[in-house]
């Protein structure tokens, strides 16, 4: 799972999921580019590998597209002097298996019949390889492999008239999760699927209308939060003012809900709800169902730290940076060797000796995906001095792949998927092992619990119960992410 492009190395220095991107569009702003580029900053926790703008000025569209940070590229002024126009969208992508390359990097754009169209996406298509073969044997060519392209295409050969009309015959071929922005000449659209698997909100900036993947990105800049983008809405944006419309059948909404777990910004609001404040209270669900006697909490930074401050609250038990991390680490090694692999947790994070040396610790973190990281982290915690390392789990068991926009494994390197709770205490060598509950988990998020037979989240990374079909999976366990259209919105 080595990422290309000096990427870290999945699975070695880092065991968490990724979420693929982060969207960004403004409409009606004389410095649009440097606006998106602000809010794709505060997106950079959504994909740290490329990034791309395309803005319009009036006549043309200008399109800047670079692996790297956004503060490495796009904060240079030649490349933002290139970005005119009074309106732009934005990208910032991770990816997975064989989508690295320069020409996945959103946002795409193409010149079409009617004019000149960019897009990008968050989310992962999962029907795209159909599709895609579909439109093949009708004449389309592909430059990437992405399923955002696909998009593109749908919107191409439409045989609607009206650019509107055009959008909602693509969207309505998808399955899958999707929360896209696009721009033409005259408009800007965004769009999220039926389920409105992953998020996608409203802004207002000193009246330019923004869409972004989070609201921390609409406070950087000073925009006001307007609303959530409902699930199954398109927003159409123009110089006369902004339309609605609801071009799906009506299902129950399924939020992604390990956005509230690990992916969105502490500081974001998603679906009304902050998401710090429910990372303490999923801390205090799992303080009051795993209980242990300790003498400190310690978050496993810097994911845990929100629900190991509720799990000590609830607890009665200090809270410690007992763990220091590293934020300088990254794209370190061009050619790892072997042994700066097994180094790879310590240049992320390193014990604060005199915090754990003889106590009882309770380490928090916010999931167990192979285990390597919570294996290594709980050897660095008894050799600076522990006696005793219990691991309590913000979220329930990982047992099933994601196919919605985010980087997982194939289900049978999930630790959780071959082993029981007490197999995996015993993999990772801790004195013992609490995972919250489901019902826990959507009571922290206000749910009173879990509806079986119409849960309120989508959840499959740990039910296994997916909300869309899964088209180009036809029943096997792919590796990553639907193998070449991997790079779903990313």
């Amino acid at each position: 799972m080595a990422m290309e492009n000096n990427l870290p190395l999945a699975g070695e220095a880092d065991d968490h999921f990724h979420d693929e991107c982060g969207v960004f569009g403004i409409f009606g702003r004389q410095d649009a580019a440097a606006i998106v580029t602000l809010g794709l900053h505060a997106l950079q926790h959504r994909g740290q590998e490329a990034a791309g703008i395309v803005s319009f000025d009036g006549s043309q569209f200008h399109v800047e597209r670079h692996i790297g940070l956004i503060g490495d590229t796009f904060t240079k002024p030649a490349v933002l002097e290139r970005l005119n126009g009074t309106r732009a969208i934005g990208h910032t992508r991770y990816s997975t298996t064989g989508g690295s390359g320069l020409r996945n990097v959103q946002p795409f754009f193409a010149e079409l019949s009617e004019g000149g169209l960019a897009i990008a996406h968050n989310g992962n298509i999962t029907n795209a390889m159909t599709v895609q073969r579909r439109l093949q044997k009708q004449g389309s060519i592909f430059s990437s492999t992405s399923d955002t392209e696909t998009i593109l295409h749908l919107v191409a050969t439409s045989q609607e008239r009206k650019t509107n009309e055009r959008f909602i015959d693509a969207v309505s071929q998808l399955e899958g999760a999707f929360s896209l922005v696009a721009l033409t000449s005259k408009k800007m659209i965004g769009c999220r699927d039926p389920f409105g698997i992953r998020p996608l909100v409203l802004g207002d900036l000193d009246g330019a209308y923004i869409l972004s993947s989070e609201s921390c990105a609409l406070d950087i800049i000073g925009a006001r939060f307007v609303r959530d983008v409902a699930p199954g809405e398109m927003i159409v944006v123009t110089e006369q003012g902004i339309e609605s419309f609801f071009p799906f059948e009506p299902v129950r909404p399924r939020f992604c809900i390990f956005e509230y777990i690990y992916f969105a910004r502490p500081d974001s609001s998603v679906e009304g709800r902050n998401v710090y404040e429910v990372r303490k209270k999923i801390g205090a669900e799992l303080a009051r169902e795993t209980p242990v006697e300790a003498d400190i909490v310690v978050p496993v930074p810097d994911s845990g730290t929100p629900a190991a401050i509720g799990f000590a609250q609830e607890a009665g038990l200090p809270f410690e940076l007992g763990i220091i991390r590293n934020h300088y680490v990254g794209r370190t090694f061009i050619q790892p060797s072997e042994a700066i692999r097994h180094m790879g947790v310590k240049l992320k994070h390193n014990a604060n000796t005199k915090s754990i040396e003889g106590k009882r610790v309770v380490l928090v973190d916010d999931s167990i995906v192979r285990g390597t990281t919570s294996q290594k982290i709980v050897q660095m915690v008894r050799e600076a001095g522990a006696k005793e390392v219990h691991m309590r789990v913000a979220s329930p068991p990982t047992r099933a792949s994601c196919f919605y926009g985010v980087d997982t494994p194939q289900t049978a390197k999930l630790l959780a998927s071959r082993m029981s709770i007490e197999e995996m205490a015993s993999f990772i060598r801790v004195d013992s092992l609490g995972f919250l509950s489901i019902d826990g988990l959507y009571r922290a998020v206000g749910e009173a619990a879990r509806n079986g037979e119409a849960p309120q989240f989508c959840d499959a990374c740990f039910t296994g119960e997916y909300p869309t079909q899964l088209t180009d999976q036809d029943g096997a366990d792919n590796v990553r992410q639907l193998s070449l259209l991997a790079a779903g919105g990313q």
